[in-house]
């Protein structure tokens, strides 16, 4: 991975129930830790989703998603979801994240999020505070 990688990081283990007969990780739970780890990065920004549906009626919501699949994690693995931030739009978030064990990459994520209302699934604007965060981490 690049050295110069900026963003967060979001720790997590490959537990038994996430893995096949041979131990290996089954490939949609790369789908799942990375939710997690994006998740986990608007926490740690203290603009968590809870708090977007409840002040501004909106949420993020995943639009496109690309994932190539370098090496496989195994049971017991500890590994880390890197997120960092490569575009904002008005109503889009483009994220790119990397599941590692140690500095070795397993899987890259390309994910494109689009802010929607929550009461009828139609784009809507990021919130100003989340964009301004988000706009910050580019």
């Amino acid at each position: 991975m690049d050295k110069n990688w900026t963003g967060h990081r979001h720790r997590l283990r490959v537990y038994f129930d996430d893995t096949d007969a041979g131990g290996v990780a089954y490939h949609a739970n790369y789908l799942k830790w990375a939710e997690r780890a994006r998740t986990e990065s608007l926490r740690a920004m203290d603009l968590p989703h809870s708090l977007m549906m409840e002040r501004y009626s909106a949420m993020l919501v995943v639009r496109r998603i690309e994932v190539e699949y370098v090496a496989p994690a195994r049971l017991d693995d500890a590994l880390d979801v890197a997120t960092r931030v490569r575009a904002v739009g008005a109503a889009t978030l483009d994220l790119e994240q990397h599941v590692l064990r140690g500095e070795a990459v397993l899987a890259k994520l390309l994910v494109g999020l689009v802010c929607v209302r929550a009461d009828g699934l139609r784009p809507t604007r990021l919130p100003a505070p989340w964009r301004a965060a988000l706009e910050g981490l580019v």
